[in-house]
């Protein structure tokens, strides 16, 4: 923050979690919750929206722009609360006519659209578990690997995509002649193929209702697969406990969201639990309104989510880091994106990757000169497996990297890890396993039923625990050198990103088994200024101008004036142009990099940059 961060004058914003409890375990061990127990909260999702659907019948819950056949998008099309209960209704009673299960689930493979929205409640309604995959598992992938495992994992009865042009060689790949398909837009060649508006055209009998009915807290919602950084991916089981949990401690720890009638402009993915539970859940709970943008922080499709900002002023606003710089810049000269979108939203909110400290201070600057105070810019720690919320922050004075207290009815506990301290989790939204898979499911969770998380925290301020914590990096991110050297990756990257603020999004550090640390970095738009490009120059042109490389040999020459050791000294330094991405599973929904991820897909880049046959390698002069 800037020194007279603490004086700025906010936009007012309660706090729920302020004050908390800790106590003292065997051996160092600590548990800590928060002061305030966690209110009753609804057996089951679909409860909320039976709700609004009576009392708010006609508002708008989703909303999407009308996509058209050349990619451009036209006026927003509506489904309100009373019609999305008629078609979750519709389509649960298809469903259960076609004899779907747990065990027989329903897949989904594409994006974000009113389709799947309403075939995820038609599911909910009629307790039929369904999963989100990554459309990236069947429009980037070749051999589709992580497909195969998603289908031998589930099972799945019935599979639906949006289009069966752009999904067919999907399908066709990787289901058998026993799995119907569901499109919304044409047919797969060769096979049967049902469209979602015959789905949609079920008439509903009352054994929909008593199947709802039926469903109750252990009821399994819904699967979100893990990115599979490493090993292929996890299907975490979310039950309806899970999720309204959640939901009820996010209301807690972020009132917010329940003083006035909340609005969404939100593009992030339903694969993803920050997209699918927290903002999706969060919409029907509270009786709110979801505007989908098919926008995403890339620089071909920035465009389209700021063209929604302009004409949709959220409430709230969730972003990844990236999506909020490219804001941050545009809002320097978009007089109408600084006046829709800072008219009512009451906080922003961040997760997927470390929100460098130039981009913090870049929106406050544009809010304090449009609106005479800041925004609060919200964040925590969460995962898919905490349904994800668990950690929220407690004060508007947030810096990078401090994630807070944990929500009501979570209790935490902080082991002692090799000079780390690791964050566990006990609650009503701890997920109880992974589907299918036994022994993962028993070495996620230690002898006292703790999700053993695997992310490291520090407190904020030692003396004040209600200060609350902040993050320390992972434990599996840190190696060590061929030497037997420990490297901190947490802590060192920290480093390297404030050292080259305001132009480094963030860093992945290598040299495992190695006998120096490398880094790679993830540079921010604001590199196209330091080398005096335009805003749309290829960044790859933008790292190999000299300003750009002049300030980044400036940066790890200092770098290791003051290191103090092999392990704290970075030999090398490569820039990235392209950007680290969800659909990889580079950013994960904790709030940071997922090194592993990056390290994994770009594992020639590491090689080639310890090997020196990479360009542009910078060393310490």
């Amino acid at each position: 923050m800037s020194q007279n961060a603490t004086m700025a004058k906010y936009r007012p914003l309660t706090f729920g979690v302020t004050r908390a409890t800790l106590r003292d375990g065997a051996q160092g061990t600590h548990y800590l919750r928060a002061d305030q127990d966690l209110p009753p909260f609804p057996a089951r999702i679909t409860d909320r929206l039976v709700h609004w659907a009576q009392t708010r019948p006609d508002q708008t819950l989703f909303a999407r722009r009308v996509k058209h056949a050349d990619g451009t998008t036209g006026d927003w099309r509506h489904v309100s609360f009373a019609q999305a209960l008629d078609a979750a209704r519709r389509i649960g009673q298809g469903l259960i006519n076609r004899g779907l299960s747990t065990e027989r689930p329903v897949l989904i493979l594409s994006e974000n659209d009113l389709e799947h929205a309403l075939l995820a409640l038609g599911c909910l309604y009629a307790g039929i578990a369904y999963c989100p995959t990554s459309p990236a598992y069947s429009l980037v992938s070749q051999d589709f690997d992580k497909l195969h495992h998603v289908v031998k994992t589930l099972t799945p009865g019935l599979v639906f995509a949006s289009d069966a042009h752009r999904y067919g060689r999907a399908m066709l790949a990787t289901l058998g002649e026993g799995v119907e398909l569901v499109t919304t837009e044409g047919t797969v060649p060769g096979r049967a193929t049902t469209s979602f508006a015959a789905l949609l055209a079920t008439e509903a009998t009352p054994a929909v209702d008593a199947a709802m009915a039926a469903t109750g807290p252990d009821t399994i919602a819904k699967f979100l697969f893990t990115s599979g950084s490493t090993k292929m991916p996890k299907a975490v089981i979310n039950t309806q406990r899970m999720w309204c949990a959640n939901q009820q401690q996010m209301t807690e720890s972020m009132p917010v969201l329940a003083e006035s009638p909340l609005v969404l402009v939100d593009w992030l993915p339903w694969n993803h639990t920050f997209g699918g539970n927290h903002n999706f859940g969060m919409v029907v709970f509270h009786g709110g309104t979801l505007y989908i943008d098919d926008g995403k922080p890339t620089p071909a499709l920035m465009g389209e989510t700021l063209r929604n900002l302009r004409e949709i002023a959220p409430t709230v606003y969730f972003n990844v880091p990236t999506g909020f710089e490219a804001i941050a810049n545009a809002m320097k000269t978009d007089d109408a994106l600084r006046k829709t979108l800072l008219s009512r939203v009451r906080m922003f909110f961040y997760a997927g990757a470390a929100l460098a400290q130039p981009v913090w201070d870049a929106l406050h600057a544009v809010q304090e000169q449009e609106i005479g105070e800041r925004i609060v810019m919200g964040t925590g720690l969460g995962m898919t497996e905490s349904s994800p919320f668990g950690i929220f922050v407690t004060s508007p004075d947030v810096k990078a990297g401090d994630l807070g207290l944990p929500t009501p009815g979570l209790e935490l506990k902080l082991v002692d890890s090799d000079g780390k301290t690791e964050v566990r989790y006990k609650g009503p939204n701890i997920t109880p396993g992974y589907w299918r898979m036994p022994a993962e499911t028993a070495e996620s969770f230690d002898e006292e039923g703790f999700f053993k998380t695997g992310d490291a925290v520090k407190w904020i301020d030692e003396t004040d625990i209600h200060q609350g914590l902040k993050f320390d990096g992972r434990i599996a991110e840190d190696f060590k050198l061929a030497t037997g050297t420990f490297v901190s990756v947490g802590p060192l990257r920290a480093k390297i990103i404030a050292a080259g603020a305001p132009y480094i999004q963030d860093v992945v550090l290598t040299g495992l088994n190695m006998k120096e640390v490398g880094a790679m970095v993830f540079p921010t738009g604001a590199v196209r200024a330091l080398g005096g490009m335009p805003a749309d120059a290829p960044m790859h042109e933008v790292l190999n101008s000299a300003p750009v490389l002049a300030h980044f040999q400036r940066v790890v020459t200092e770098l290791a004036k003051t290191s103090t050791g092999s392990a704290s000294r970075i030999a090398r330094l490569c820039l990235l142009a392209d950007p680290p991405t969800i659909d990889r599973g580079e950013i994960t929904d904790k709030g940071s990099i997922n090194q592993r991820a990056v390290l994994t897909h770009r594992a020639e880049t590491v090689a080639r940059l310890h090997d020196d046959t990479l360009h542009a390698i910078l060393k310490p002069q």
